[in-house]
């Protein structure tokens, strides 16, 4: 079977688990396209409700909520509050202990 990149895209966004998140980037990666950040950004605005996605897992490389404020940013930041992630004083979030890595899922 011939999976579609924004199947694999579901697929792998399905799969961070609580208390974790994945940059855009990653999940593009693992799909099999690194270059398609923004991609994954269309499947997570298209799919997230109909495919019940955990959408608010997925944040920019730098460890940031890509959503403004008073466009789904205070939602994000509540419900990744509510995991148990932490943001610091710049309201990054710390990779070291947050970061999931989807290759692990192929060990």
């Amino acid at each position: 079977m011939n999976t579609s990149f924004h199947q694999k895209v579901k697929y792998v966004i399905k799969k961070i688990p609580r208390g974790k998140v994945a940059t855009y980037g990653q999940i593009a990666a693992f799909a099999g396209n690194h270059r398609a950040a923004r991609q994954v950004a269309w499947v997570l605005h298209s799919s997230s409700r109909k495919d019940k996605l955990p959408w608010h897992r997925v944040v920019n490389s730098e460890g940031r909520i890509s959503l403004r404020p008073n466009y789904g940013y205070e939602t994000q930041k509540e419900l990744l509050k509510k995991e148990g992630i932490k943001f610091d004083e710049n309201d990054r979030i710390d990779f070291k202990n947050y970061l999931w890595d989807p290759w692990m899922m192929l060990q």
